[in-house]
């Protein structure tokens, strides 16, 4: 028994889930309202103590396990969540720890000491006579006493020595307020100061809620810099972080929406005002780290950054390392040299135009429907692209249109809908007047007197090398052992990496979508997937790469399932992909008629108006299962 299935062994999702939902008997299963979304009529959520199962029937249409529903509730990732239920289940996880106990000792004893510190700051502010100055400019600032306690504002007194003083009284030492950054030691060898002095106080916490460092306001005219972040630490490293994700990340998974934004204070007005899935990057850019700290929790960003030059920088920027890191899916497309497997971006960035002049911190006092009517404006970000590059490029010269078209092309190439694709090439060549024929050239790689040839036949993508041994062309697998549905075609795609791609091209060929995590019911199952979507895009996925991203014990189920492949069978490329098709499409008619039995039962312990409601839902459900089944042939 893997430790996740131990997990599920010891806790009752009834107990868990009932936490959070109030919950009504039902026959054999238990109604409630949705806590995913707005619902205050019909009880669209149902959870099924036999299967140990929850769905909601309504607007999110969303289900899983009891893994799925934490990861959505709590806004955590499953790493996290993992740790939270054995805890709760008295579950022991091996961990993978080289640090000694006296390395571990010292860890927490650093992270108590930023803890320590924003306690100190708070205090300050609060009840030292030197802060009622700053507590009179965040007064102005229109914070109230309950948002400076939620972000724990503090005051660094303007003594240089006081902060010193305070902790080394209480057992820390020198070194080790150096190490966390509260203190500076001058080149020349005299004495260290404290860091901060006469500023406002924000600590910046990781997404688990520990206090990692700090960023500091001056609160005088002559301060420079206006804003003192702490240094690069064994804890904090701006790059890498995301100020008040750990306040928003529940409500970043619950809305399906990231707002990221410039400046503390937009972030702290944000959830004052109730919004709050809002977070700010530590920075002028945006990084890859902190991209992938939304990656698998939102699949619509927004960023609304301030409308000036610089703030038009800072989103190319910001653009162009998210067309990088931001999830993909590969799917195959016709070149001059045969099927290529292009990436293209799964998740939706917008830009909220701000009103010149103002930050989102001016939009947010007019009150929260100023702030969602911006957000209820926002623009693909490729049309913000679009517009900009336009906008500072005289595409009337000839200089000034080949700039323009190395600029957008790359980008159109992102775009995953071909009629999407088109028409914005289209859209391109009537506004700088240039042949449709020449771009479309450009979008292919193709000369334009190749681009009215025949199409090239289809050919096999390259062979994949992996860790499992010898480079195969094109191969299957006989399994052993018995596996169920999901496990099966996890197996497949973690042997054969290539057919994934493959296979979700052939589904939308069918007019149905690709597989996602959603099509996996088990929370372990998703995760794995998420994992691997971003690991069959790599040009040579190795295994070892794999179960580094994914971690402990996730790892060690992606080895049972590789183990499982014992003898190959040479097969085409085609029947791999067929083989894989057909997996996908037996999941989903597996999970449509487990909600078909579903609805039917509730059917018999309701009221006549949702018995009517369900009675729909059945007939829906029973015509999709009738396209997957004639897909499926």
């Amino acid at each position: 028994m893997s430790v996740v299935d131990e997990v599920k062994a010891r806790l009752d999702i009834f107990d868990v889930i009932s936490e959070t939902v109030s919950l009504r008997k039902s026959g054999q299963s238990y109604t409630g309202f949705c806590p995913f979304h707005t619902n205050t009529k019909t009880p669209s959520f149902v959870l099924f103590p036999h299967t140990q199962t929850w769905r909601c029937f309504g607007a999110c249409a969303d289900g899983g396990d009891i893994f799925s529903f934490v990861m959505k509730r709590d806004g955590t990732d499953f790493k996290e969540t993992l740790a939270y239920l054995a805890e709760r289940a008295g579950v022991k996880l091996e961990t993978r720890n080289h640090s000694t106990p006296a390395q571990d000792e010292q860890r927490i004893k650093l992270l108590t000491l930023n803890s320590a510190a924003a306690v100190y700051f708070h205090h300050q502010l609060i009840n030292s006579p030197v802060g009622a100055t700053t507590r009179r400019y965040l007064m102005e600032r229109s914070l109230t006493s309950e948002t400076i306690v939620t972000f724990q504002l503090g005051y660094a007194p303007n003594q240089g020595k006081q902060l010193i003083q305070h902790f080394t009284q209480r057992g820390y030492t020198i070194e080790e307020l150096q190490q966390v950054g509260l203190i500076g030691l001058p080149d020349d060898g005299s004495a260290p100061y404290d860091r901060f002095r006469h500023r406002l106080m924000i600590p910046i916490h990781n997404r688990k809620g520990e206090v990692i460092g700090f960023g500091a306001r001056a609160l005088a005219d002559k301060q420079h810099p206006k804003y003192l972040n702490s240094p690069q630490t064994v804890f904090f490293d701006k790059s890498a972080t995301l100020y008040g994700l750990h306040l928003a990340r529940k409500q970043i998974s619950q809305q399906n929406q990231a707002v990221i934004v410039e400046g503390y204070m937009d972030v702290i007005q944000a959830h004052q005002q109730g919004a709050k899935n809002v977070v700010a990057q530590m920075g002028t850019a945006l990084t890859e780290s902190q991209l992938k700290l939304l990656s698998a929790g939102s699949p619509k960003i927004v960023l609304a950054l301030d409308s000036d030059a610089a703030g038009n920088a800072a989103t190319v920027r910001g653009l162009s390392m998210a067309r990088q890191v931001l999830p993909k899916k590969r799917r195959p497309t016709m070149t001059a040299r045969g099927i290529d497997f292009e990436s293209h971006l799964t998740q939706e960035i917008y830009i909220a135009a701000l009103p010149t002049g103002q930050d989102p911190d001016d939009v947010l006092r007019q009150g929260l429907e100023a702030w969602q009517k911006l957000l209820d404006q926002a623009i693909p970000s490729l049309d913000f692209y679009e517009q900009l590059i336009l906008k500072n490029t005289d595409f009337q010269s000839p200089q000034g249109k080949s700039s323009v078209v190395k600029s957008l092309i790359p980008i159109y190439r992102d775009v995953g809908d071909e009629i999407e694709k088109s028409a914005r090439v289209q859209r391109l060549a009537r506004t700088i007047g240039i042949d449709e024929r020449l771009l479309m050239a450009e979008l292919t790689g193709n000369s334009p007197a190749e681009t009215q040839r025949t199409k090239p036949s289809r050919q096999p993508p390259p062979a994949l090398k992996t860790e499992q041994g010898p480079t195969h062309t094109a191969s299957i697998s006989t399994v052993s052992g018995p596996m169920g549905l999901e496990e099966y075609c996890l197996s497949l795609i973690l042997t054969y990496p290539s057919t994934l791609a493959m296979a979700n091209d052939a589904l939308e060929q069918q007019g149905l979508p690709p597989l996602t995590a959603d099509d996996f019911n088990r929370g372990e199952h998703q995760e794995i997937f998420r994992s691997m979507q971003l690991w069959t895009a790599s040009q040579i996925p190795k295994l070892e790469i794999l179960t580094d991203m994914v971690g402990q014990p996730l790892a060690q189920q992606i080895v049972r399932l590789t183990n499982q492949w014992k003898h190959h069978v040479k097969v085409s490329v085609p029947e791999l992909q067929q083989d894989l098709q057909v997996t996908v499409l037996k999941i989903r008619i597996e999970n449509v008629n487990a909600q078909i039995t579903q609805l039917k039962f509730l059917q018999q312990n309701s009221t006549p108006a949702m018995q009517r409601k369900y009675m729909v839902m059945v007939g829906e459900y029973q015509q999709l299962r009738k396209k997957l089944d004639s897909a499926k042939g």
